[in-house]
């Protein structure tokens, strides 16, 4: 069996014991929905490739505001966490992303690298949002307020509510 076959098949037992939403998308690529709490799914595509494993995973588009703040906080991230680390895309959209050469591929640390994509991607939202969308997230608490909409899931968010 190749590195490449091995690694492919290793990944599929991986996936199969989480217990979470994934699939097969071709025969080296697998998409996975990670279900999370301040952001309601990360979903997670992880490509077997000749040489290595990547892994990449959408956080949040490319922030409205305060750009070079979340950059600095990005950064500042990246450092603590462990085969994977934020990236941009060509239009500004924040990724995770990672790079595994196919010996490295076990069980074990396919869950540990799934397991940093969720705790940075869903760990990470909240704090994302209020950087780089504070207003959008002002104007979204003003117009439900005003028209007496659910503000359920604004609550992270109450500094940025205006005041009554």
């Amino acid at each position: 069996m190749s590195e490449r076959a091995r690694a492919v098949a290793t990944v599929s037992e991986a996936l199969s014991g989480l217990g979470t939403d994934w699939q097969q998308t071709s025969p080296s690529t697998f998409a996975v929905t990670l279900p999370g709490e301040h952001k309601l799914k990360t979903e997670c595509l992880l490509d077997v490739g000749e040489h290595s494993l990547r892994i990449s995973a959408f956080v949040v588009r490319c922030p409205d505001e305060a750009h070079e703040q979340v950059w600095r906080w990005l950064l500042e991230h990246n450092s603590r966490a462990y085969g994977v680390a934020f990236a941009l895309d060509r239009v500004g959209d924040i990724y995770l992303v990672g790079r595994v050469p196919l010996s490295a591929v076990t069980v074990p640390d396919v869950d540990q690298l799934l397991g940093s994509v969720l705790e940075l991607s869903d760990g990470s939202f909240d704090s994302l949002l209020r950087l780089g969308f504070a207003e959008s997230i002002r104007a979204e608490w003003r117009w439900r307020l005003d028209r007496g909409e659910s503000t359920a899931n604004l609550t992270a968010f109450q500094e940025l509510r205006p005041p009554s």
